[in-house]
């Protein structure tokens, strides 16, 4: 490669090697001249791939050594950061403002989300990201978690930082054809190997709701940029966001059915004492008058933890109808039975061809289906608390009063 170096870019390799490897600092495990080196050999693959001409491959060059130069100040915006310092660079040396431009072009395209104006961005931003189908992906993700603890100064949970690799992996798509066709393979191979390594982590570590919050909005993220990048007026759910909806919609019908098995245990449960209360202490109160009352708060505990256990439990069906005007307007969820069991079959045919034409419709109505889901799962396990704070104290107070009963009030036996 170096024979086909022009002398700008010998000046350059030379200026962005002595940075890397003398101003950027050592809690940069990734973002070093290791990682610089191999995005400029990638690139000029691709530019050789793709017969990029010399003048074209001589920016994209330039703008692959001085891409991640910004580091070297913390790496806070170093997009910016490194461009100032390129556009410096040329200048100084009476570069082409016109290339000076295009440089500075390639560089900020590698700001997240990608975003490249030319194919030159395009061949940088591949360069940049080909280590996402490539071997030893693992170990140089590894190299970046440490990289973002060293300079957070913060311990990343392994899970979520392997959950949010995989979300990353779902929605990144690569820009030129040939890297789609020569990494492609790779990243569907990688994302086995994250799967596989969360499955590991899953059953050692407990998955907490910050971390599925964490992940449903890198998803959600992810997923909106692939789908601006194709300009499609006809959206479509991609990869990541189904995934994350799966998810929560199954947290909350699961959440739901332990629900419902709380209720149904302290029904069965109460129920039970109920029994017992009636066929063994009220047919014997004349001859033991002292249990009335403890007989009483028991009874009276159960009844009312029962009621709020069925209240939990109550389902809440909806009218069931909604106009075309409804679909119109987009105001109708034709996701949850409740909104249209008592609706025409052409009508709410109509309703969900109209929803799938419309990709933020399809997401309106999931996001609002998950969201009601989510009231009603609050509702539940509001009542829940409540019958459970009944039962636990009232019990108490019931087994106090029989002791107390049984102690100071009881007829003395005859002798």
């Amino acid at each position: 490669m170096r024979d086909t170096l022009t002398p700008i870019l010998e000046e350059a390799e030379e200026f962005a090697s002595k940075i890397l490897k003398n101003e950027v600092s050592e809690k940069m495990t990734y973002h070093n001249y290791d990682h610089t080196q191999q995005v400029v050999n990638m690139a000029a693959r691709i530019c050789e791939e793709m017969k990029v001409s010399a003048e074209e491959r001589e920016i994209v060059l330039l703008a692959a050594w001085f891409h991640d130069l910004g580091y070297c100040n913390g790496g806070l915006r170093h997009e910016e950061q490194s461009r100032d310092i390129a556009v410096k660079f040329l200048e100084e040396r009476n570069y082409s403002k016109d290339k000076i431009e295009r440089v500075s072009s390639c560089i900020m395209a590698t700001q997240m989300p990608q975003n490249p104006k030319d194919q030159l961005g395009q061949i940088l931003c591949d360069s940049d990201l080909s280590h996402l189908g490539s071997e030893g992906y693992l170990k140089k993700s590894e190299l970046l978690r440490q990289e973002i603890e060293l300079v957070k100064g913060q311990k990343l949970d392994k899970l979520a930082w392997l959950s949010i690799n995989k979300a990353f992996l779902e929605g990144h798509c690569f820009f030129t054809e040939y890297a789609k066709s020569w990494f492609g393979k790779g990243i569907t191979e990688n994302l086995k190997l994250v799967e596989t390594e969360i499955s590991k982590a899953s059953n050692s570590t407990e998955r907490e709701k910050e971390l599925v919050a964490e992940i449903a909005a890198l998803k959600k993220e992810l997923s909106a940029t692939k789908e601006k990048r194709k300009k499609s007026k006809a959206k479509k759910p991609s990869r990541g966001i189904e995934t994350m909806f799966r998810l929560t919609s199954k947290n909350h019908i699961d959440l739901s059915s332990m629900a419902d098995t709380k209720a149904n245990i302290m029904i069965s449960i109460n129920a039970i004492i109920l029994s017992v209360v009636v066929s063994l202490l009220v047919r014997n109160l004349e001859e033991y008058p002292h249990l009335m009352i403890p007989s009483l708060i028991l009874t009276s505990v159960c009844l009312i933890t029962i009621v709020f256990a069925i209240l939990a439990t109550r389902p809440n069906v909806l009218r069931g109808k909604f106009t075309r005007e409804d679909i119109d307007n987009r105001s109708t969820n034709l996701l949850f039975f409740g909104n249209f069991y008592g609706a025409k079959l052409e009508d709410y045919e109509y309703g969900m061809k109209e929803m799938m034409k419309d990709g933020d419709y399809l997401y309106s109505n999931l996001i609002r289906d998950i969201y009601y889901l989510g009231a009603v799962l609050g509702k539940k396990y509001r009542l829940l608390r409540i019958c459970y704070t009944i039962f636990m104290f009232g019990f108490v107070i019931s087994v106090l009063s029989f002791i107390i009963a049984e102690a100071f009030f009881a007829a003395p036996y005859p002798y």
